[in-house]
């Protein structure tokens, strides 16, 4: 009898999800922001699902949202050419920075003092929240709109993606360049993984993964479908993947093989994470829900309770037995 992923259906959204992201691991558990076009992100206990509280305020769709490590802050970044800042244990707005163009990209500094942004009008922004009323620092190059934008190397750089098919790393301190990565197509994620200085894109069909420290190619894998997101494990023994044809593909990292996949999205799937614990790693999808999956299926984990078969006092049976049935968190 093999093991039946069942994962937990996020619902609350009425529009597609485009970004998500965890916190770190806190007294209180871990927690989920989630991005969507309603332009009214959530916030929900990581290991569960279950809804905590929306942030009211963005007047346009919302593209990018994050958390600081400690989930005590929450950044967005929406279409009102606006990013905010918010208190995530209260919900309120705490700053709203004012930008000339759309917001694609959020991101803190490990000591939450810095916001870094970027979207449509190509300029990486710098912002001191200890200083709000101060001008950003700004920082240009891209000659495209500006999907993702990630503080790296102890926020030392910076790594931007952009539409002009481009990574580029930059120095913090001068704002130049430092490299530059370019490719066939646009690239649709990018990931940062600290432990270990990975970087992790998606352009086309391809996962990628690159030394986030001099951008040299780690290696590459090619999957069925056009990519929109993927994820590496924390102990870097799989990574988990999802885009156009609304499947949810886990690789082994070492051999690149395709170990399952799983369909439970009704649309394409945009965004894909693990937990900070790599327990769970949850989807973000064209319609408009959160899905989490669990990593290894057949755990007691979260709200996931899998049952000894001689407890169900069934002789015949000698596999780990979940409930079928879908959860709605």
């Amino acid at each position: 009898m093999a093991m039946r992923q069942t994962p937990l259906t996020c619902s609350g959204h009425t529009r597609p999800v485009v970004d998500l992201a965890f916190s770190g691991i806190t007294p209180y558990g871990y927690f989920l922001i989630s991005a969507c076009k309603d332009g009214k992100p959530m916030l929900r206990q990581g290991d569960t699902g279950d809804w905590i509280g929306t942030f009211l305020g963005h007047k346009g769709a919302v593209w990018g949202a994050t958390l600081n490590k400690e989930a005590t802050k929450a950044a967005t970044a929406a279409a009102d050419f606006s990013a905010k800042v918010w208190d995530a244990v209260t919900g309120d707005e705490v700053l709203t920075l004012a930008h000339k163009h759309i917001v694609k990209s959020v991101n803190f500094t490990q000591d939450s003092s810095c916001l870094l942004t970027g979207g449509n009008d190509k300029v990486l922004r710098i912002y001191d929240l200890n200083k709000p009323e101060a001008e950003p620092r700004e920082i240009s190059g891209h000659t495209s709109a500006i999907k993702k934008a990630l503080w790296c190397n102890d926020d030392q750089q910076i790594l931007s993606a952009a539409d002009d098919k481009t990574i580029r790393l930059w120095d913090r301190n001068t704002g130049e360049v430092v490299k530059t990565l370019s490719f066939e197509a646009s690239v649709g994620s990018m990931e940062y993984v600290p432990d270990g200085e990975v970087l992790v894109i998606t352009y086309g069909r391809t996962v990628a993964f690159y030394n986030a420290q001099t951008l040299d190619l780690i290696k590459t894998v090619d999957a069925p479908a056009s990519i929109h997101s993927a994820s590496l494990h924390p102990d870097k023994d799989f990574f988990v993947a999802g885009g156009d044809d609304f499947k949810l593909y886990k690789y082994d990292y070492t051999t690149k093989e395709e170990m399952e996949s799983y369909k439970g999205h009704f649309g394409p799937v945009h965004c894909v994470r693990f937990s900070p614990d790599g327990e769970l790693y949850a989807s973000g999808s064209e319609d408009g829900t959160l899905r989490l999956w669990q990593t290894a299926v057949g755990k007691t984990y979260g709200l996931w309770k899998c049952v000894l078969p001689e407890e169900l006092s069934s002789e015949n049976s000698d596999a780990l037995y979940c409930p079928p049935a879908e959860i709605k968190a």
